[in-house]
């Protein structure tokens, strides 16, 4: 019996091994399937670009409310090529904390941008915890070490009205021609420097506020946003929003190259989780 018992350590440390590299194995072929899924929905979206996109006329604006129109006026040069996807790099810093201890991790990240339809924003920090990952209409998809999962939900309505907001309002200030007059866009005056425009989609309803400068430059952007992102964890209708600057002309479209936003907008909790310097901005094509 006890010339046997040296073989029983072996035996247990193998059995952790084995565990281990299961375990391993799984969260590898988990990280595998995610990236095939980010690169089919980016594709996905790619592809609604329009292949023969028309030319931005004022005449399109003719029945738009009047801050509206100078929105469009300044975001979309005559003749442009409506374009409706775009593809963003940028860098930056994401707060993973509150606005005491906000926690700002430096990030890069690039996103592509199709509203109404969706988007898909892959992430990875710099500093800190090295967390990556992807956030999507589908889903949102985190890791530390590019393995173990810090964050993963998805495929309710709770995150698809969350993400809406998400991309409607970032389509406010990135990608302008999808917000034309059209089939489930509505656009009405707040007042003579505040554009209102209402996004529907399927089930989904969004509406933003649209500030602009007196030359029609949008600054600011608020909205109710369907979020958990609150103390008591529960979704609810909060404030959100965000401040652009630094325009820059990109193919037609005059965009902006810094951007801050974050929950509770204006309000004392108030604090920009994200903020992003653009690198490009690119218009592409979609597959022949």
């Amino acid at each position: 019996m006890a010339a046997n018992q040296p073989g029983k350590p072996m035996k247990i440390l193998a059995g952790v091994t084995l565990v281990l590299l299961t375990t391993l194995a799984a969260l590898w072929w988990l990280r595998l399937h995610d990236t095939r899924q980010d690169k089919r929905e980016w594709q996905r979206l790619v592809d609604l670009q329009p292949s023969h996109p028309a030319p931005f006329d004022s005449a399109m604006l003719d029945r738009l409310p009047g801050p509206a129109r100078r929105y469009f006026r300044f975001a979309i040069r005559p003749g442009t090529p409506l374009r409706t996807v775009a593809e963003i790099d940028m860098h930056g810093a994401f707060g993973l904390g509150n606005k005491t201890q906000p926690r700002y991790q430096r990030m890069q990240a690039r996103q592509i941008l199709a509203a109404p339809h969706g988007f898909v924003w892959a992430m990875r920090t710099e500093s800190g915890l090295p967390i990556s990952g992807s956030d999507s209409g589908l889903w949102t998809r985190f890791r530390i070490l590019g393995l173990l999962p810090v964050a993963r939900d998805g495929g309710n309505d709770d995150h698809r009205r969350s993400a809406f907001a998400r991309y409607v309002a970032e389509a406010a200030f990135w990608t302008p021609a999808a917000l034309l007059p059209g089939p489930g866009i509505h656009w009405e005056a707040v007042d003579k420097d505040t554009a209102r425009v209402t996004v529907t989609h399927q089930s989904l309803r969004q509406t933003v506020d649209i500030h602009l400068k007196a030359d029609g430059q949008p600054h600011k952007v608020t909205l109710q946003r369907w979020s958990n992102a609150n103390p008591e964890g529960i979704h609810r209708l909060q404030s959100f929003g965000g401040y652009f600057s630094d325009f820059r002309e990109v193919d037609g479209y005059r965009l902006p190259f810094h951007v801050e936003a974050g929950n509770m907008f204006e309000q004392d909790d108030y604090f920009p989780f994200f903020k992003a310097d653009i690198t490009d901005i690119r218009f592409p094509e979609a597959s022949p």
